[in-house]
Formats: C-alpha cells, sequence, structure tokens
C-alpha cells in the first residue's frame, strides 16, 4: 500500500501468496503418508471435474474404474493410462475443459519450445500462476536471497518480448514477488547475444543474482576465468531449463566463489522440483503437483532407480494434465537430512543443449527460434517441414537434419538457409540432409541443436 512503509501492508494478491506460503510452510515437514492423503483428497476434486468437463478423459478414466462415489487410491490411480505428448497433441481441444470455474480467473494459452519435438498447447488460469508466484517466493525464502540486490537475467525471449541489443531494467523481479515483497531492480538480456557481449553486460549491470541456462553458466564462467575477469557482488547463480553438469556448479566456484541454485520445471506444469536450500538435491513440489518417477513396467523407483517423470496438475482446471510424461528421466533419492517430507530427486536426466562456436571461438546460446515467429517478424514463410535439427560439425558447417513431406527446391533451402544465419547470428555453411525422424537423445529428447565441437 503506498505511503505505508512499515509495518507493509501487501496487495489482494500477495496476501493470498502470502497465506498460500504460510501453508506451505508447515506441509514441506509433513510425512510422506499425509502428503499424499491431502493430493489424492485435491485428486478427487480434480478427477470429477476432468470427467464432466473435459471430453478426452471420459474413456481413460473408465479403464481404471473410475466412480465419484468412492476416494481414489493409489492403486487405482497407477491404472491410469499414462498421457504421451503425442496423444495430448492430437486431442487438441478435447483435453480443455468447457467449464473452468470461473473463480480461478481470467485464462491464457501455455506453449512449450518444442524441444521433445512438436509444441505443446495448454491453458492456465489465474490459480496457476498464483502457484507458481508462490512456489517461486518459496525457492528465494529457501535459499535466503536478498531481495534488495539487483537481478540479472540471461534467456531466450520470444521476439516480441525480446529486449533490446544492450538489454532492459526493470523496477523490480517481477510478478512473482510484486505485491508480496519490496525488491530491488532487475535486468534481462537476450540468450542470442555471444559470451562475449553478455560477460561485458555483466560488467556493467553488476547484478546480486543471475539466472541463466546450465550450459550459459558453463560458457560465461570459461571466459571470466580465462580472461581473468572478475564479478564483485554476485551472490548466487540461478539455473533452469537444462540438465545440469557438475561442472557448471564447479565454474560457479572457480570463476566468481558462488553458489549455484538449480530448478527442474517446464512450461506446461510449472515448478516441479527445487533444490534443497541444504543440498544439492531436489524437492519435489508436491503441494501443487503428484509427480510419479516409473520404471519401463510402470512401476514406482525405488532410492537410487532411474525413471520416467510422470506428472499430474493438482489445480490446472482448464487443461488437466493426468499422468501426463515430460520425456524427461530422474533419479530418485532418500529421505533427505535436511528434515523435510517433500520427495526427493537426487538427479534429473531431461534434454541438454550445447553451446554453439563460432569460428573465432567465442560461443553463444542456439537461439532455434520458432519459424511462425521469424516469418511473424518480417521473414520469408519457411517450407513445409514436420521437424529439423541443426548439427555443428566444425567451425564453418552445419548439418541440418530435415523432416518434410517432401524434398525442398534450391530456393527453398536458400530461405533455410536465410533462417539459420538469422536466428544463429552467423552465416555457415549449410547442407541439408532429408531422413524419416530425427534421432532422440539418450535421455529420451529431441534436441533442436546439438554441437560436436569441443571446447
Amino acid at each position: 500500500m503506498p505511503g505505508i512503509d512499515w509495518p507493509v501492508v501487501p496487495t489482494v494478491r500477495g496476501s493470498m501468496v502470502l497465506s498460500m506460503l504460510y501453508q506451505l510452510e508447515q506441509s514441506q515437514w509433513w510425512p510422506a503418508e499425509a502428503m499424499a492423503r491431502h493430493q489424492f483428497r485435491q485428486l478427487d476434486t480434480l478427477v470429477a471435474h476432468a470427467a464432466a468437463t473435459v471430453p478426452f478423459y471420459g474413456p481413460r478414466l473408465r479403464e481404471m474404474a473410475w466412480s465419484q462415489d468412492r476416494p481414489l487410491t493409489a492403486e487405482q490411480w497407477r491404472r491410469l493410462p499414462v498421457l504421451r505428448r503425442p496423444a495430448l497433441q492430437e486431442a487438441g481441444d478435447a483435453v480443455v475443459s468447457q467449464a473452468v470455474p470461473a473463480v480461478h480467473g481470467r485464462q491464457f494459452t501455455l506453449m512449450t519450445s518444442g524441444s521433445t519435438g512438436r509444441p505443446v498447447q495448454t491453458v492456465g488460469t489465474a490459480l496457476t500462476q498464483l502457484f507458481w508466484s508462490a512456489l517461486t517466493v518459496r525457492d528465494h525464502l529457501w535459499h535466503g536471497r536478498d531481495f534488495s540486490r539487483k537481478l540479472g537475467v540471461i534467456r531466450q525471449f520470444t521476439m516480441a518480448q525480446a529486449p533490446p541489443e544492450h538489454g532492459s531494467s526493470a523496477a523490480n523481479w517481477g510478478a512473482a514477488t510484486d505485491g508480496t515483497f519490496r525488491t530491488g531492480p532487475a535486468a534481462a538480456l537476450d540468450i542470442d547475444r555471444t559470451v562475449r557481449e553478455q560477460a561485458a553486460w555483466l560488467a556493467r549491470e553488476r547484478p546480486g543474482y543471475l539466472l541463466t541456462y546450465p550450459s550459459n553458466v558453463v560458457a560465461l564462467a570459461r571466459h571470466f576465468s580465462e580472461h581473468g575477469l572478475d564479478l564483485p557482488g554476485l551472490l548466487e547463480v540461478r539455473t533452469f531449463g537444462e540438465v545440469l553438469e557438475p561442472r557448471a556448479r564447479d565454474g560457479c566456484r572457480a570463476a566468481w566463489g558462488v553458489p549455484l541454485v538449480d530448478m527442474y520445471s517446464s512450461q506446461e506444469v510449472g515448478y516441479i522440483a527445487l533444490q534443497c536450500p541444504e543440498h544439492e538435491t531436489y524437492h519435489l513440489q508436491s503441494e501443487n503437483l503428484l509427480v510419479e518417477i516409473i520404471d519401463d513396467d510402470g512401476r514406482p523407483c525405488r532410492p537410487g532407480e532411474v525413471g520416467r517423470v510422470v506428472v499430474t496438475t493438482l489445480h490446472n482446471f482448464a487443461t488437466p494434465l493426468l499422468r501426463y510424461e515430460l520425456g524427461d528421466f530422474a533419479e530418485v533419492g532418500e529421505a533427505c537430512p535436511c528434515g523435510r517430507g517433500l520427495p526427493v530427486l537426487t538427479r534429473v536426466l531431461g534434454r541438454q543443449r550445447n553451446m554453439l562456436t563460432l569460428p573465432d571461438g567465442d560461443q553463444r546460446w542456439p537461439n532455434i527460434r520458432d519459424p511462425s515467429e521469424f516469418a511473424s517478424a518480417g521473414g520469408p514463410a519457411l517450407p513445409p517441414l514436420q521437424q529439423f535439427q541443426v548439427i555443428q560439425r566444425s567451425l564453418t558447417a552445419l548439418e541440418v537434419l530435415l523432416v518434410c513431406p517432401r524434398a525442398l527446391g534450391a530456393d527453398e533451402e536458400d530461405v533455410m538457409r536465410g533462417y539459420l544465419a538469422a536466428t544463429l547470428g552467423h552465416v555457415f555453411d549449410v547442407t541439408f540432409t532429408y531422413v524419416a525422424e530425427v534421432p532422440r537423445s539418450r535421455g529420451g529428447k529431441f534436441e533442436d541443436f546439438r554441437s560436436e565441437i569441443h571446447s
């Protein structure tokens, strides 16, 4: 409330976030049995809503003999067929509720990056955004962040959101904390800047916290170390969006003497797991999602075992995702010594993106933008493509694997070359190879860019 500096009076939305945080502070210490009991209590309500308003789920719920007259059990729940990405894509509007409760607020569309193949489109609500805000603040509080410091963000933006070449600034850390906590300023830079340009930007901005991708952290830390550069005032690096390799943590300590805190999330469901405030393992955010790690036979994995990540959104009544398989793999951990009852993942084995290496040795994020964005920004329309993958074979050459209904003409291939030059920021020698299917990584995910250059 303007004019009230202490004690602070938060906004209405900020008050809701604080109310949720109060509950999350209690539930993080619950034993597994108590958490499961509350999850299935919420599931009963969600499944009844899906059965009544989402046409897609009728046949699936019959397979597990669901009845509104009796509570769900874990054994019954595991009989519900896993929802895989192709089925979700083909379902279209049939997976969207025809009667979202009005109290859940405004609706908006979420589109994935297509990192595991074709993009997936879902619908979120103001309520799902509220949970995202509460969990964001939980992460800040877990790790004791100083809200008065500057936040620096280097990430991919859509063409409509992209900051200017030299970055942009904001008065606070953004929507998650706005109305709840007064924060310092924020600064943002698009990931398509080279590592050298990013380093210069960081030296100018001097953020207290840096949020970016793990592979970008590795490249930045190497650049700072090799050139004897420093980043005074940096307190912590935060990463998201990729598999985290140990060398990223090592690089942060070597280059800047700061810790790295990672998170596991997806566009479709939000936060899946946050790093423990006392250890380098991850706690599942069980108050908002039911997360299952299952083996090839569909059985729950035990500590030390690696399995497929299957998630259920507990509060998205617009696009209920029931037992949705993300395409990631993760390793189940033992109970955490910190005492929190939230389940533990020791490793997340999702897709990993490499850095693009330019002929002069500089590196940048391989920003493979959505072709539709390229066309809408004034570029020519791309030829009909079902899927493609860019492979860097050398410092000057790229091979592009194309999955399309027919071979492209010479003019169409030139359009593709122009698109790659625009998105990658350099003109490479490009050859095209037509394939029936682009192979996936060992983790089961599609990579739109793969580098065979070793630093």
